[in-house]
């Protein structure tokens, strides 16, 4: 039998309760899961962490679950997916305006490479709202981020703002 492997791309800065429920959610689906940080962001972001660190934190968060694999990828996402004999990519969408952008990325990955399957997720509704750039600059601006990502993300997120824990 055939294992499924997919890789759920994106940046993840940072990696938020929104990313870990389509992660947790996509392995009632595939077997495997590769969480891929990509290097080179596809939209102009000022980033919080390094592509290291979010890889660290992706593997802290998903500790407990040994069909999660955190990794880097630079260059096409077609190419990297092939590479790690991965068929299906995951993306996650959160609103109708996601739409319209996921699904010309779809088509061309699949010109690209016509095996590829690409699966759009929806979020729990609770997390619809929840994006990386909105927790980020909640964060940024001195907001309590407790709700929209895990423990460890918000200690280092603290850390990157100069807070210590409860400030």
């Amino acid at each position: 039998m055939n294992k499924t492997t997919a890789v759920y791309p994106g940046s993840f800065d940072p990696l938020t309760i929104g990313h870990e429920d389509i992660v947790r959610r996509s392995l009632r689906i595939v077997d495997r899961l590769i969480v891929a940080v990509a290097e080179t962001a596809t939209q102009s972001k000022s980033g919080l962490f390094s592509i290291d660190e979010r890889v660290d934190l992706i593997r802290e968060v998903f500790a407990d679950e040994p069909r999660v694999e955190a990794t880097s990828f630079s260059g096409l996402l077609v190419d990297f997916a092939q590479g790690r004999e991965a068929r299906v990519i995951i993306r996650g969408l959160r609103a109708v305006s996601d739409f319209e952008y996921e699904f010309q990325m779809a088509l061309m990955n699949r010109s690209l490479w016509p095996e590829v399957e690409v699966l759009f997720m929806a979020p729990a509704t609770r997390h619809t709202f929840l994006s990386s750039s909105l927790v980020r600059e909640v964060g940024r601006l001195g907001g309590d981020v407790t709700d929209f990502v895990s423990p460890g993300v918000k200690t280092r997120m603290d850390r990157a703002f100069g807070r210590t824990a409860g400030e």
